[in-house]
């Protein structure tokens, strides 16, 4: 329910200070962007995109997370396989990632990779709090991923890429000299449980809110 940079973890050096132009270190803005600043809130909420959402069948739809991604040049970090579903999980698994490249991505600069099909065989694994401490399970007949058969997806700035909940996806690290700005917002259906235990968690004064 707030608004946080974070850090690239290659923008410090090995005393901890900053080895890069501060306007150069941020690996991420999360993850309330939708709700909580109005540039982006006018851009998430707009009808275009509602109906969108309405059209791949997610009941009572909510933006759960936003995140404005950097991908900074040279030291923009690795982003393992993993799958949304995993960490925003909902009974029944209901999330969708939306992933809007604001810049070029392409394999110099860090695209997007995905396993085609893959998301048929459920998740693999959830994310979650457990004594105070965040743990990542290992769910019972997790499926494992075949990453030799990932697809790159290069797009042009402008694109939408539609994320099935659990489509395990990966980038690569961006050493190239140019950044790869995008836009994420995550939607989940408001008749899905949601449970406590979930990482991200909405204080009661900034409820989820219904797309239009």
């Amino acid at each position: 329910d707030k608004i946080r940079c974070f850090f690239e973890e290659g923008a410090f050096d090995d005393k901890g200070k900053l080895a890069v132009p501060k306007s150069k270190s941020i690996n991420k803005i999360g993850h309330a962007l939708h709700d909580l600043n109005p540039v982006f809130e006018c851009f998430s909420y707009q009808p275009r995109l509602a109906n969108l959402v309405a059209q791949l069948g997610i009941s009572k739809p909510q933006w759960l997370q936003s995140m404005l991604i950097f991908k900074q040049p040279a030291i923009g970090g690795e982003v393992t396989w993993h799958q949304d579903g995993s960490f925003l999980y909902t009974v029944p698994q209901s999330v969708i990632g939306f992933w809007f490249a604001l810049e070029d991505a392409n394999l110099e600069n860090g695209c997007l990779w995905v396993l085609p099909g893959q998301h048929k065989n459920g998740l693999r694994s959830r994310f979650r709090r457990i004594n105070e401490q965040l743990q990542m399970e290992t769910l019972p007949d997790a499926p494992r991923f075949d990453e030799n058969s990932g697809v790159p997806l290069e797009v042009g700035a402008g694109t939408l890429v539609v994320l099935h909940g659990a489509l395990p996806h990966y980038s690569e690290a961006n050493r190239s000299s140019k950044s790869r700005y995008a836009y994420t917002l995550h939607a989940i259906s408001g008749t899905a449980h949601y449970p406590a235990d979930n990482w991200l968690q909405r204080g009661r004064d900034l409820p989820l809110r219904r797309l239009p």
